[in-house]
């Protein structure tokens, strides 16, 4: 990466933590089709973190849901009170070699919260397998034992 391309991208990222978002239920109408959200928690000081993930999700009653490692991240964000996360929906790639194509993408803020209720996570786990069908047969086991045995965790993410 070119110095001038890291300078212009770091002077960008606290501006958009600053910008509107939209409101969830304008992101349900096309998160419908998308397979992926990019996630970024804010920092303490209201800035994008410097972690940002594409990852499988579901929208489900107003909120979107994602299935991750325990140790991940985006977990230990929550854990350490960093809830206040921007979502950005739809499909650009891996965000690494995205770009930054993401932050054109719709976008919203949230609140970010563990689901830990088991009779919850059975039913997000059989949307989760009609969605991702062809790659549920590989990963629907993994989550759901991850789920049981402490390994993974469910976030949710609601409207701000």
């Amino acid at each position: 990466m070119r110095r001038r391309t890291l300078l212009k991208a770091s002077a960008t990222l606290p501006v958009l933590a600053l910008l509107p978002s939209l409101p969830m239920q304008t992101l349900a109408a096309g998160d419908a089709g998308s397979p992926l959200i990019y996630l970024s928690p804010l920092q303490s000081n209201g800035s994008l973190s410097r972690c940002q993930a594409e990852v499988w999700f579901v929208a489900d009653q107003g909120n979107y849901y994602v299935v991750t490692a325990a140790d991940a991240w985006r977990a230990k964000a929550i854990a350490q009170g960093l809830t206040q996360t921007q979502v950005w929906v739809g499909d650009v790639g891996a965000w690494q070699s995205a770009d930054g194509k993401w932050r054109d993408l719709p976008s919203a803020m949230t609140q970010a919260s563990l689901e830990a209720d088991a009779v919850a996570h059975a039913r997000l786990l059989t949307i989760f397998g009609r969605k991702y069908a062809d790659e549920w047969g590989t990963w629907g086991p993994r989550f759901s034992k991850g789920l049981v045995d402490g390994s993974r965790v469910m976030l949710k993410y609601s409207p701000a």
